[in-house]
């Protein structure tokens, strides 16, 4: 037998389908709106044990972002799209 909270007001026998009124996710996007919570897929989550190594990761991800657009872009021309091969190209003209 299921053990029962003595202070729970709730009774088991309720049946939240059939009350009126209640919409589904009503608050859903004021919530979305005013927190930076991210979701994480399952494998990437199992890859990250914590917050604070999600953070370092991002923020090297960040640092070498920074790094390559203060330099002016990829230096390996393989890496390159071709736009900014293009764009390279006019500037020596």
């Amino acid at each position: 037998m299921k053990k029962t909270n003595p202070n729970s007001r709730l009774r088991p026998e309720y049946d939240f389908a059939a009350m009126q009124g209640g919409v589904r996710g009503k608050y859903t996007k004021r919530y979305r709106e005013g927190t930076n919570i991210v979701l994480l897929e399952p494998d990437i989550a199992e890859a990250f044990p914590n917050d604070a190594a999600v953070n370092q990761a991002l923020r090297g991800v960040l640092n070498t972002t920074r790094a390559v657009r203060g330099t002016g872009g990829l230096a390996e021309k393989s890496l390159q799209t071709s736009s900014q091969r293009r764009a390279r190209r006019s500037r020596r003209a």
